[in-house]
C-alpha cells in the first residue's frame, strides 16, 4: 500500500502557509500605517507653511495683496518642484502663487469655507501630477472692508507614495529574516512535537521484534495517552485470542491422535488379512494426517518474535548433538560442532531447541558418515549452517523448493516436516533459511537471525519445504 505524505512535511508546510500569509498581512498592514502616519506627518508639514504663509500676507491702502515673506522650503523655488503654494483673494479676484507654479495654478474646489478652518483636497497638478492640497480661509482687514483670502498649499503625492515604497523595500528582507526564523522554530516545534510518535513507534517495533510485550505509558503525553492504553488492550485481546486459538488447536490434535492409533490397529489387522494394498493405502494416509497434526502442535508452540534475551548458542546445539549421538541414525556418525562458545541470539530457548533440532534430525538422517554445525556472526546477523555429507540435492530440486509443495522423497517421512517446522519458527522472528550445497558434499541448511531492532522480512520458501532428501 502507498503511503501517505510525511507527517512533518504536511505539519511544516501549513506552517509555512500560515507564516506567509501572516508575514503578507504584517507587511501590508504595516505600509498601510507608514503611509498613514506619513500622510498626517506631511500634513502638519503643510499646516506649518499654511501659517508661515497666512503670517506674511498684506494688503496695502490700495487693496493690493502681497507677501511679505515666502515660506523658506527651496521646493517652492523650483519650477514644478513637487511644493506650491496659493492665495486667491476672492473679493477682488486677484491670486498670489509660488515660483513652482510656474504658468499653472491650483484649481481647487470651490467649496464653502469657515475662517480657521482647513480643508484637505486631492486635486489634479502640474504635468499630470497628483497633489495633496491643504485649504484654509482667511479674513484680512482693509480700508475698502474685510478681504477673504483662500490660501492653499500642495504637495505632489509621488513624493508621499516614493517613501511609503522605500519603507515597503527596506521592511520586505526584515520580514523576510523573521519568515526564516520562524519556520525554523515551527521546524523544531514539528521535532519536538512528533517525539511522542516516534516513542509509540519505537514501542510498536519492540514488541514486534520481542524486545518488549507492551507500549510504555509514561513515556508519552496526556494527549498519546490514550492511544497507548487502546493499543496495549489490543495486544491483550490479540494475547487472549492466539491463547484460545492455540488451546483449540491443541486440543483438536490430542483429539485426532486416539483416531489415528486406532486406524494403525486397524491397519494392521489388514495386512493380517492380506489386504496388504488397502493397508498400505491407509497407512499412508495416516501418516500424512499424523505429519500434519504434528506440525500444527507445533505451530501452536510457537513464540512468535524474537526473545527480548539472548540465547546462547553453542550449549543448545552441544545438547541436540548429544541426543542425536545416541540414537540410531547417529550412533556411527561424527557430530561437529564449531559454534563460537559467546555467541548468542534473540530467540527463545525452546524455539532455538526445536529449530536445530528438527534441521540436525533431518541431517542426521541422510548423512552418511559426518555432520557439521557451525555459525559466522556480523554486525547484523548470525548465520547458523548445519551440514551433512549425504547424498545432498541437485540445484533444480533446491531451487523447486520454493515452489508450491510437493514431496522430493515419498520414501522417507519426518525430513520434510522438520523442514516445514523449521521455516515457520525461522520466520517467526523475521529470519531465512536456505538451502544450499554443502562443502561436505550433501545438503547445508542456512539460518540467518537478525540481529538489528527491525528484522528483515520474512521470505517464505522455508514454509513450504517438504521432504527435501
Amino acid at each position: 500500500m502507498k503511503a501517505g505524505a510525511s507527517l512533518r512535511f504536511r505539519l511544516f508546510a501549513y506552517a509555512a502557509i500560515v507564516v506567509a500569509a501572516a508575514l503578507l498581512v504584517t507587511g501590508l498592514s504595516l505600509s498601510a500605517l507608514f503611509s498613514r502616519h506619513l500622510e498626517r506627518r506631511v500634513g502638519q508639514e503643510l499646516d506649518t507653511h499654511l501659517n508661515q504663509l497666512t503670517g506674511g500676507l498684506r494688503i496695502d491702502e490700495n487693496s493690493e495683496l502681497s507677501l511679505g515673506r515666502e515660506p523658506v522650503d527651496p521646493r517652492f523655488q523650483a519650477i514644478f518642484g513637487g511644493l506650491y503654494w496659493q492665495v486667491d483673494d476672492e473679493t477682488t479676484q486677484r491670486q498670489l502663487k509660488s515660483r513652482s507654479l510656474w504658468d499653472t495654478y491650483l484649481d481647487i474646489p470651490g467649496d464653502r469655507l469657515v475662517p480657521g478652518e482647513t480643508h484637505v483636497h486631492e486635486i489634479a497638478g502640474p504635468q499630470g501630477s497628483t497633489l495633496l492640497v491643504h485649504e484654509i480661509l482667511l479674513l484680512v482687514s482693509a480700508s475698502d472692508g474685510d478681504h477673504r483670502l483662500r490660501v492653499a498649499v500642495a504637495i505632489d503625492r509621488a513624493e508621499i507614495s516614493t517613501l511609503a515604497a522605500g519603507f515597503s523595500r527596506d521592511l520586505a528582507p526584515v520580514l523576510a529574516i523573521l519568515g526564516m526564523v520562524l519556520l525554523l522554530g515551527f521546524l523544531l516545534q514539528i521535532g519536538e512535537g512528533l517525539k511522542p510518535v516516534y516513542r509509540v513507534l519505537e514501542g510498536v517495533t519492540a514488541i514486534r521484534t520481542g524486545a518488549s510485550r507492551r507500549l510504555a505509558a509514561d513515556r508519552v503525553p496526556r494527549e498519546v495517552a490514550p492511544l497507548v492504553e487502546e493499543v496495549n488492550a489490543l495486544l491483550d485481546a490479540q494475547d487472549q485470542a492466539i491463547s484460545r486459538a492455540r488451546d483449540r488447536a491443541a486440543n483438536l490434535a490430542h483429539g485426532l491422535k486416539t483416531p489415528l492409533s486406532a486406524l494403525v490397529s486397524d491397519v494392521e489387522r489388514l495386512r493380517a488379512r492380506g489386504e496388504a494394498e488397502i493397508a498400505d493405502d491407509i497407512s499412508e494416509l495416516t501418516e500424512s494426517m499424523r505429519r500434519h497434526i504434528q506440525r500444527e502442535l507445533a505451530r501452536a508452540r510457537l513464540r512468535h518474535g524474537r526473545s527480548q534475551d539472548r540465547t546462547p548458542l553453542k550449549p543448545v546445539v552441544d545438547g541436540i548433538l548429544r541426543a542425536l549421538k545416541r540414537t540410531p541414525e547417529g550412533e556411527d556418525l561424527t557430530l561437529d560442532c564449531t559454534v563460537p562458545p559467546n555467541l548468542a541470539v534473540p530467540v527463545d530457548p525452546d524455539d532455538l531447541n526445536e529449530l536445530i533440532g528438527n534441521l540436525a534430525e533431518n541431517a542426521v538422517r541422510f548423512a552418511r558418515t559426518r555432520v557439521l554445525v557451525d555459525a559466522v556472526a556480523s554486525p547484523d546477523a548470525v548465520v547458523i549452517r548445519i551440514a551433512d555429507d549425504g547424498p545432498g540435492m541437485s540445484p533444480d530440486s533446491m531451487a523447486g523448493v520454493v515452489e508450491p509443495p510437493r514431496r522430493l522423497d515419498q520414501s522417507t517421512t519426518g525430513a520434510g516436516l522438520g523442514l516445514s517446522i523449521s521455516g515457520d519458527i525461522v520466520e517467526s522472528f523475521g529470519g531465512r533459511l536456505e538451502l544450499a550445497t554443502a562443502s561436505l558434499g550433501g545438503l547445508e541448511a542456512r539460518i540467518s537471525i537478525p540481529l538489528a531492532n527491525t528484522p528483515t522480512p520474512a521470505s517464505r520458501p522455508s514454509s513450504r519445504l517438504q521432504d527435501t532428501h
